[in-house]
């Protein structure tokens, strides 16, 4: 099975690479869990490729969104916008069972073949669209078969009622048609800083059974840790960390390296280490494991000449 990277640091290689090439893919989570902050870096990672971007918003305005990609580390996302590489459309506001069964299917016959990454966030009003268990069946089924045909989707999902139960109606129907489900555990009442990802499935691929910690990190975005443990260090760990991109300079593509080195410049040393709150097994990423995950992610320059438009 062909995969595409995600965008998200450390995922990768819980997914055996990555989502699989025009699939359907469901994020699940509460308020705050970094559904949205998921969508975008998986939307810039296509753009870095020379892969069109198609961002259907069905809650938050378009400029709310930009303001916290930017926030992310994206901080070029206007120029995305000025070249068409990025399409947003707001579907705020509008029928959403009449949106997917008249809009999309125009849209669809624009973009069709493409191989473009959309996202739908929340996909959740689409099915409180209708009450009719079937109906929001065969709405669902409708969505994923149209999108396949342009690319790979990525859908978020809010979780409601008892936290870590995904048998609620709201999730129940779209992650039975999904071929990847990946849910983000956020305790936002017991501990504000715990955060852990588990996959739920992912058809026709091997992927981590476990649940693995991450963290949203003010120009890095979402962070996955998979593997490794932090290295004792009484050197700080920002300082480390810029250290490395020096060694890597020259190394790798130079709009790669520019984005690093800003990112590092929005980072804490407390953002490597698990607060006292916490078991250090739970966080505790050293800068050489962040790094990994970057390059992980990284585009390299043949895909980017492959898929940049003549």
């Amino acid at each position: 099975m062909k995969k595409i990277k995600t965008g998200i640091y450390g995922l990768n290689p819980l997914l055996d690479g990555g989502f699989n090439v025009n699939s359907t893919n469901v994020i699940v989570g509460t308020a705050g869990a970094g559904k949205t902050t998921f969508a975008t870096q998986f939307i810039r990672r296509g753009i870095d490729e020379g892969v069109d971007g198609i961002f259907v918003s069905l809650d938050e305005n378009r400029d709310q969104i930009i303001n916290e990609a930017i926030e992310m580390g994206w901080t070029d996302i206007h120029r995305s916008l000025r070249d068409n590489s990025l399409v947003f459309i707001d579907a705020s506001g509008k029928d959403f069972s009449e949106f997917v069964r008249e809009d999309l299917t125009r849209f669809v016959d624009d973009w069709k073949g493409t191989n473009a990454r959309v996202v739908v966030d929340p996909l959740t009003p689409v099915i409180w669209s209708t009450k009719d268990l079937y109906e929001q069946r065969e709405l669902i089924t409708f969505l994923f078969r149209q999108i396949r045909k342009i690319g790979t989707l990525l859908c978020s999902l809010e979780e409601h009622g008892t936290q870590g139960d995904l048998s609620g109606r709201e999730v129940i129907i779209p992650m039975y048609l999904a071929d990847t489900v990946i849910h983000l555990r956020h305790k936002t009442f017991e501990n504000p800083e715990k955060r852990m990802v588990k996959i739920h499935k992912c058809r026709n691929s091997r992927h981590s059974k476990m649940a693995h910690p991450y963290r949203i990190m003010k120009g890095f975005g979402m962070v996955i840790q998979c593997r490794g443990t932090m290295p004792d260090n009484e050197r700080g760990q920002i300082d480390h960390l810029k250290d490395m991109l020096l060694e890597l300079k020259g190394r790798i593509p130079n709009p790669l390296w520019k984005r690093l080195s800003e990112a590092t410049n929005y980072l804490k040393d407390s953002d490597f280490k698990a607060p006292e709150s916490m078991l250090e097994t739970e966080w505790n990423i050293s800068p050489e494991e962040l790094i990994t995950y970057v390059m992980d992610d990284a585009p390299k320059k043949d895909d980017v000449l492959k898929n940049t438009p003549k």
